[in-house]
């Protein structure tokens, strides 16, 4: 009975805490970031795309490069290969070439990755299958990632009691870590950079992206769009060459504020920010 009493009791006062120090989804919208961006800047905005997709290389990059935008890409070693030379030459011209691991494992639900399922990972085979992926995009493009991205957004290996995660191997070896379908823009001022919440930008209309940029910009934050395919046609997981190029125009007007570029260069920007490097 004191229990039952004792109960109620912590119920009566956690229900007369003031509601300004509840959560409010709406007060990050009001209030925006503290951050302070490159003066004429009210937000950033990175492009990233994962796989080393073929249509990367062949459609999307030459578009980019016409708008002197620079992308990050979170590159399959064995998909690089098959344009090894375009991957060298996109990371010569300032493109962020981004570790997407060796085997591409994610959970043994989905039925092609059975074979290469997080739940039979430890974290020392992921920290030597991130090594070696390392290895072999310094040997093809001479340089070495600072940029990762997790493999269908999961960040847990092993099972039940023994899952881990393995964020803290990401922090370690990078400057950063994206996931994937994520709900939000990133505040500056706040996120964890070996987490950073990436939002999809495949199949996407540049009104349906644009809306989402006047959000993060009314908030002062830090969007990152996440592809896959770069191409004029509708297709699964394709990035649509008539958005991305409206979105590079949008940008490239100094009146919108946009502050656009790869994860690597908005990161180093942040982080001497935050460190009070940058005045």
């Amino acid at each position: 009975m004191e229990r039952i009493i004792s109960l109620l009791v912590i119920l009566a006062g956690l229900g007369s805490i003031p509601v300004s120090a509840q959560y409010n989804e709406g007060d990050r919208g009001k209030n925006g970031s503290a951050f302070q961006w490159p003066e004429g800047k009210k937000m950033g905005l990175s492009l990233t795309f994962d796989d080393a997709r073929l249509t990367q290389i062949d459609k999307g990059i030459p578009l980019l490069d016409q708008y002197n935008v620079k992308a990050t890409f979170y590159v399959s070693p064995k998909a690089m290969r098959q344009r090894a030379e375009g991957w060298k030459k996109a990371a010569a011209n300032g493109h962020d070439i981004g570790n997407h691991s060796m085997m591409h494992p994610c959970s043994g639900n989905f039925l092609w990755a059975r074979n290469r399922a997080l739940e039979k990972y430890s974290l020392k085979k992921m920290r030597r299958e991130l090594d070696s992926a390392n290895m072999v995009i310094r040997e093809l493009t001479g340089v070495k990632p600072l940029s990762f991205v997790y493999p269908c957004g999961q960040k847990f290996i092993g099972r039940g009691k023994k899952t881990k995660s393995y964020v803290p191997i990401v922090a370690a070896m990078f400057e950063t870590g994206r996931g994937w379908l994520d709900e939000a823009p990133n505040d500056p001022s706040y996120c964890d950079m070996a987490k950073l919440y990436g939002m999809e930008l495949d199949g996407k209309s540049f009104e349906e992206v644009l809306k989402i940029i006047e959000t993060t910009k009314s908030q002062g934050g830090w969007l990152i769009f996440a592809g896959h395919e770069m191409n004029d046609e509708e297709g699964h997981q394709t990035s649509l060459l008539p958005t991305i190029e409206a979105l590079c125009r949008y940008a490239a007007d100094p009146s919108n504020g946009i502050w656009i570029d790869n994860v690597h260069n908005i990161a180093d920007y942040i982080n001497k920010t935050r460190s009070g490097n940058i005045k």
